[in-house]
């Protein structure tokens, strides 16, 4: 075989999911494991693929096995694990290597981690790699974020077996350090927000217009057909139209109401009020979530106060204009964090084009990130996607029905965390004359902190203070 083009170390779920996708693809690759048995196993599963396929047991045979200078996509855990293996690599790697930590990784990791390897003269890639196993294995959508030098070495490896759009490869150098990985967490708070979105609209079909879950899959089913057609859509329509085999029930009626999460969503939500930013549909999502870990306790306050089943005066054709408002409200906010992490570490992250390597492959790709990153090709109004042409139909039409969705869950007792979040966050950035001044006046009479005026220029204070 030719010499491999890249390494690949850790051949669990997604990383042998990805060495398979370049093998297919014509890529000659090296591979290891931390254990023997896993390369045995991977090779196994490779077949004729595996005539690519250079395997060692152990990672320095791995290193040796590579032309320099060298490139090793690493899928592992992106937490201790990752330092253990930097420590172990870096004596075995030459200047102008390359490592990729192709994992869910803490960008604040990888902007530590490409400094520590640049001191070796070497270069650190955090690669955000989105669609889980099937995306990995036959296109995801990848945002890469690291040297000019390791782009050069990586993109012809990731255009080959990235998603595409049209023709165009879903994945782009979006700038240095930990660039890559900050907008892959970004990508997954919006994720955690679509899916919770998406719940209460179930939730409000099933309990408060009194339908099956079948029922509710064909509408999804048919949505996924129009304007909000997506991932997301398409396997809701899917799963909700599903039995269990054992039950006969509806399979997502014998699923445990608790809903996991590896901390993306968080991290998302930190990381934007650290920005002086708020995504507040992501934090009600992440709050979702953890109250749904609670299953006792909400058990216990349903026997005490009841939960809400009451009926609600809604139907589909109401439900599809306030869906996609919430939605284009969700990107919106997941932009806004974007923006201000661009500026705030001099990445200059291009948003047409992150929509762009968002439009397949990934968890959250839709038919409306391709206007909005017509949108942000426009140059929208202070750069807000909220403010674009482009989306005032949507809007227009939207929120009105965002609003009756909203108001009907709220006075029927249905929860909804995210699109009532939506509907406050519009509401509040259309006031062009808002509430805080009321907040700065109070400010200043505990705390002396003073406060701007509208008809002068300086810092002031009120006449409580004499």
């Amino acid at each position: 075989m030719t010499s491999p083009q890249i390494g690949i170390y850790g051949l669990g779920t997604m990383g042998a999911a990805l060495a398979l996708n370049m093998a297919e693809k014509g890529i000659a690759i090296a591979v290891s494991n931390r254990s023997a048995k896993g390369v045995a196993d991977f090779m196994d599963r490779a077949g004729p693929l595996a005539e690519r396929v250079s395997a060692s047991d152990d990672l320095s045979a791995l290193v040796q096995a590579l032309p320099q200078p060298r490139t090793l996509l690493a899928m592992i855990p992106s937490t201790g694990p990752m330092d253990a293996l930097l420590d172990d690599l870096i004596p075995l790697l030459s200047p102008g290597d390359t490592v990729i930590d192709a994992g869910n990784a803490d960008f604040h990791d990888t902007r530590r981690r490409t400094h520590r390897l640049a001191e070796h003269d070497l270069h650190f890639v955090g690669m955000g790699v989105s669609g889980g196993e099937n995306g990995a294995r036959n296109g995801p959508s990848m945002m890469v974020g690291g040297s000019d030098h390791s782009w050069r070495h990586l993109r012809p490896v990731v255009e080959a077996i990235a998603a595409r759009y049209n023709g165009a490869p879903c994945v782009a150098h979006l700038g240095p350090d930990g660039a890559g990985h900050f907008v892959k967490t970004v990508h997954n708070g919006i994720e955690y927000a679509d899916m919770q979105m998406i719940a209460e609209v179930y939730d409000l079909m099933r309990n408060g217009m009194g339908q099956e879950p079948a029922q509710i899959g064909q509408h999804f089913a048919r949505w996924n057909d129009g304007p909000l057609g997506s991932y997301l859509f398409e396997i809701t329509g899917t799963l909700l139209q599903a039995a269990d085999p054992k039950t006969g029930k509806p399979m997502v009626d014998v699923i445990t109401d608790s809903a996991g999460q590896k901390g993306t969503g968080r991290w998302t939500v930190i990381e934007a009020i650290k920005l002086g930013q708020s995504a507040n549909m992501i934090e009600a999502a992440v709050a979702g979530r953890a109250w749904s870990a609670e299953r006792a306790v909400r058990q216990d306050a349903d026997a005490t106060f009841g939960a809400a089943r009451n009926p609600i005066d809604l139907d589909a054709a109401r439900l599809e204009p306030a869906l996609l408002a919430a939605r284009v409200l969700e990107y919106a906010q997941g932009f806004r964090i974007l923006a201000a992490a661009s500026t705030e570490y001099d990445w200059q992250l291009d948003p047409g084009t992150i929509a762009r390597i968002w439009r397949a492959g990934c968890i959250i790709r839709a038919k409306t990130l391709d206007d909005i990153a017509q949108a942000f090709d426009d140059g929208p109004p202070h750069g807000e996607l909220l403010l674009s042409s482009r989306f005032s139909e949507v809007l227009d039409r939207g929120i009105p029905a965002l609003r009756k969705v909203v108001g009907q869950a709220v006075l029927a007792g249905h929860p909804v965390p995210v699109l009532s979040a939506a509907l406050a966050w519009f509401d509040t950035m259309r006031q062009g004359r808002g509430t805080a001044s009321v907040i700065q006046a109070q400010r200043d009479f505990f705390g002396r902190h003073g406060f701007g005026r509208v008809d002068a220029e300086g810092v002031f204070h009120g006449p409580w203070w004499g």
